[in-house]
Parts: C-alpha cells; sequence; structure tokens
C-alpha cells in the first residue's frame, strides 16, 4: 500500500535506515554517514514533468562532513558519486514509498554531468528526482529517472535514465 505522506524529516529518514519505515526486507535508505539527505521534501507517485513520480530532497552541507578530511587533504571536495548516490537513494525511496516490496539496488545510469563542486563553504544542496518510468510486474519491479543536483541554487549534477530496482530475493 503506497504512503499518502509527502515529506519525511531526518528522524523519519533515520527509521527507513533502520528498516522501520517500509518493513523489513523492503526498500532501505544507508545510515550516516552514506545518507546523502536531511529531509525529504516532496514525493509523488505521478507528479514531474513526466507524469510518473518525483522526489525532491534536501541535503545541508556544514564543512565538518566526514570526507572533506579525505577528499582531498588541502582541496576539499565532496566526492561527485556521492550526488549520485543521493539520488539512487531517493529514487529507490520512491518505490518503497509506492508500497511496493523489496530490497533496493543500484542498476545504473545512462548520462552523468558534473558541472560543479560542493566544497565546505556551500550551504545546502537539493536533489531532484523525475521519473520517466515505474514499472511493477510479477518479475520486475524498477524506476527509471532523471535527476539533477543544485548547490545553494546552481545546477552541479545531472543525471539523465538512472536505474534502480526493488528485488525480494
Amino acid at each position: 500500500m503506497a504512503m499518502t505522506q509527502t515529506s519525511f524529516d531526518r528522524d523519519e529518514l533515520l527509521a527507513c535506515a533502520r528498516g522501520e519505515l517500509f518493513g523489513e526486507g523492503n526498500a532501505q535508505l544507508p545510515e550516516p554517514p552514506m545518507l546523502m539527505m536531511d529531509r525529504i521534501t516532496d514525493i509523488s507517485g505521478d507528479g514531474g514533468p513526466h507524469g510518473k513520480g518525483h522526489v525532491v530532497a534536501e541535503f545541508d552541507i556544514k564543512p565538518d562532513l566526514w570526507f572533506f578530511d579525505c577528499h582531498f587533504p588541502g582541496n576539499p571536495i565532496m566526492p561527485g558519486c556521492l550526488g549520485l548516490d543521493g539520488l539512487w537513494q531517493l529514487t529507490g525511496f520512491n518505490l518503497g514509498w509506492r508500497g511496493w516490496k523489496g530490497r533496493g539496488y543500484a542498476l545504473g545510469v545512462g548520462e552523468v554531468k558534473l558541472t560543479g563542486m560542493v566544497r565546505p563553504d556551500r550551504k545546502m544542496l537539493r536533489y531532484f528526482v523525475d521519473f520517466t518510468k515505474a514499472v511493477q510486474t510479477r518479475r520486475l519491479t524498477m524506476g527509471v529517472a532523471d535527476g539533477r543536483v543544485e548547490a545553494d541554487g546552481e545546477v552541479i549534477y545531472q543525471v539523465k535514465d538512472m536505474k534502480v530496482a526493488l528485488s525480494e530475493s
């Protein structure tokens, strides 16, 4: 059964990471420090430009985030792969929010463009996931989406044809 709640705070995202939101064995977010968002501000199964669903989320940037010390010493930059992972996390979250069963896993992405960086002086990332396809059959549960990440309002990452599936095995 799909949820009707359309926003989630950090405590609710942490409950999802513990497997409490969608039930054991179903879509689950990672725990910190790999949890790449602080809140989901909007989610749907029929919104977005394609009418197939969307997610909008935010991540507060703090200068003491774990990755700044190691990537790179003296030149701190958030790894672009973490922004991509945040988009994948949100895509899987949307599938669980729809009430679809199984554990989520990323299948790939068609195109990635990184045009900006996240340094410690940034304040907030906003993630936008727009589904182009959401499929649930007897054999396949999968979402295909385009996404972007904005840092303080500037588009810095764009992806096309991101794929996430749910599997009950």
